[in-house]
């Protein structure tokens, strides 16, 4: 995650103070395509369909319309639809509420619309689909079971007379209650119980959610304007009853995939499986995929339709830490995959101004000008890696296959565990037969990609590992500002989500985005539109690449149409759409009204409070 993309002499010391401060804080070690994101995994209610595609062949794969035009012009359209369901006033905003929530908005919905106009934030109600994906199950739980979890919780923001302080002088938490700071004022006493481990941590069993969601689903209604009231409770603990006890959460250090079979629809194919198999080895294609490219982003990040996945992610194969539960409990945190649980804020590096995570220099360089190549930087974390599984971990594949060396020396080896030839087939089949012959060269010269750290030896000084250094080079870091000057811009998960993203996308470069996580942004993002999505396996990089960059040819090979235009026509629509809806106002909005909702699902009278002002004037 963010903290993967430090330097390495930063990343060390981050790691040790992390040790350090983890046991003292007492945490346990160890958007339909295009549109609108499904329900996440676990509250899915009917079974997902099974994979029913293989991997073409390349000589039948060269269909007359390629396939991301038809992806692009899918998610133009798409955005168009989404953007019309845009309100502009308070009571079209309640009204949209209402139609989408089955219920009255919280009290104080009328502040929160005053607010977010005066920052000129878009109204389109699906745009904070994720908060209720994220709270709808909570409705299931007692009020004041929720309010004796969260004060349990060993790191919190405590919001009391309209202020908000952090409990621990752990640096994420810190940002966390500024940014919470900002609307504090306009919030109901509370308290926000945060995750303070870069992995997430709630793996709640999908039959508990499922009785969860439709007790919440049973629970809906539009109370009587009379009978509502815009009164919280605050949460005195004076006021509380003792006798309620905070939930045990049971912290397991187990394999993260066992819980996540549990965390899944019980027909899903993780569910289902027996062991984990390469889903390339047996020739299927997941279904998020259409004709060899990602054509439903949201699902792509799921794991419960492709459990092969744990052989291709370093934070499903071996985290970095693991500390699981199985209890809903109210935990707060900056990603999620989703199965997990977790109640998601926007996360605390985009609005730190690091210089790490936010550029606002070298943003703004002209398309036309930038280098025609890729360009990515790291460490090699996303997980614990050892001798044994680091060829399954994400940035380490990443890397591997962006080496033309490695392409031309190793590819199709029976004994190469990352170009086999069932990888070497699905990511060619796509390809024109001129980039098939010189996958090589072509690789060569338009990625540069490389590790700043091979991160397995603490006490090396020059980052080198033991195990890695036959495979991999450490090359110099490049400050996010140099980055920008090359088109594309790879983002690759770490040990969770990548810090990075939000500045790609305010860049006048090309995100690719390959991730197994879900941000409080999702929704309002559209890939195709304002970022190309890429599958976990990679597959569909070098396809990606070549319709994009396309291929003068060498010697007697043809030449391969370059689609630069639609390159910098997403990377400048993601640019002005994430200036409209990414900005720190529009983290701010999300939290006050995350906050709203949260604050009445921990309240007693619940079922009656409701925004109804609106009705009134009628």
């Amino acid at each position: 995650m963010i903290l993967s993309s430090f330097m390495s002499g930063n990343i060390r010391n981050i790691r040790r103070i992390r040790w350090a401060v983890l046991p003292a804080l007492t945490i346990a070690a160890l958007l339909l395509y295009f549109s609108l994101p499904p329900l996440p995994d676990s509250f899915s209610s009917s079974p997902p369909e099974k994979h029913s595609q293989t991997w073409s062949s390349p000589s039948s794969h060269r269909p007359s319309t390629h396939p991301i035009t038809s992806l692009i012009h899918n998610a133009e359209d798409a955005f168009s639809q989404l953007l019309s369901k845009e309100t502009h006033d308070l009571a079209s905003a309640a009204e949209a509420y209402r139609k989408a929530r089955g219920r009255h908005p919280p009290p104080g919905f009328d502040s929160w619309y005053d607010v977010a106009k005066s920052h000129d934030v878009i109204m389109v109600e699906e745009f904070w689909d994720q908060i209720y994906d994220d709270l709808r199950p909570f409705w299931a739980l007692p009020a004041n079971q929720i309010r004796a979890d969260a004060r349990a919780n060993n790191m919190v923001v405590n919001i009391k007379g309209g202020e908000s302080e952090a409990n621990t002088g752990w640096f994420w938490h810190t940002i966390w209650a500024k940014m919470i700071g900002t609307v504090s004022k306009y919030l109901p006493d509370m308290v926000v119980p945060c995750n303070a481990m870069d992995e997430p941590r709630l793996l709640v069993p999908w039959e508990t959610i499922n009785d969860y969601m439709e007790e919440e689903q049973q629970s809906r209604r539009l109370t009587a304007t009379a009978d509502a009231t815009d009164v919280y409770h605050n949460w005195h603990k004076d006021d509380e009853d003792e006798s309620v006890e905070a939930t045990n959460a049971e912290w397991k250090d187990s394999s993260s995939m066992s819980l996540v079979r549990e965390a899944c629809h019980p027909d899903s194919n993780t569910r289902t499986s027996i062991g984990v198999s390469d889903g390339l080895e047996n020739g299927t294609v997941p279904e998020h995929m259409r004709d060899g490219f990602v054509a439903n982003y949201t699902l792509s990040t799921s794991l419960c339709h492709q459990p092969d996945l744990a052989m291709y992610h370093g934070a499903i194969n071996q985290p970095l830490t693991a500390s699981w539960s199985q209890k809903l409990i109210p935990l707060f945190g900056g990603s999620k995959m989703g199965v997990n649980n977790e109640i998601l804020l926007p996360a605390p590096m985009p609005w730190s101004e690091d210089e790490r995570f936010n550029a606002d220099e070298g943003s703004g360089i002209n398309w036309d000008t930038k280098e025609k190549q890729a360009i990515w930087r790291g460490t090699a974390t996303g997980g614990r890696h050892h001798p044994t599984n680091w060829h399954q971990f994400h940035r380490h594949r990443f890397v591997y296959l962006t080496n033309g060396t490695k392409l031309r020396t190793t590819a199709g080896n029976p004994h190469d565990k990352i170009l086999t030839s069932n990888f070497m087939h699905a990511a060619t089949s796509p390809l024109a037969r001129a980039t098939q012959d010189h996958l090589a060269e072509y690789v060569s010269y338009t990625n540069d990609v490389g590790f700043t750290d091979l991160f397995c030896d603490e006490l090396s000084e020059n980052g080198s590992c033991w195990y890695l250094d036959n495979d991999y080079a450490v090359v110099p870091g490049i400050p996010m500002s140099q980055q920008f000057k090359y088109k594309y811009l790879p983002d690759i998960d770490g040990n969770s989500f990548s810090g990075r993203y939000r500045a790609f996308l305010l860049s006048t470069s090309l995100p690719i985005k390959a991730t197994i996580y879900r941000e409080w942004h999702d929704s309002r993002l559209m890939a195709w539109k304002h970022f190309v999505p890429m599958d976990n396996r990679f597959t569909d990089y070098y396809g990606i690449l070549e319709y994009f960059r396309g291929f003068e040819g060498l010697g007697d090979s043809e030449a391969v149409p370059v689609h630069d235009e639609a390159a910098k026509k997403i990377a400048y629509d993601g640019k002005d759409w994430a200036e409209k809806v990414l900005r720190k106002e529009d983290m701010q909005i999300y939290v006050f009204r995350l906050l709203l909702e949260y604050a009445r699902v921990c309240d007693d009278n619940r079922n009656n409070l409701g925004f109804v002002g609106d009705l009134k004037r009628d």
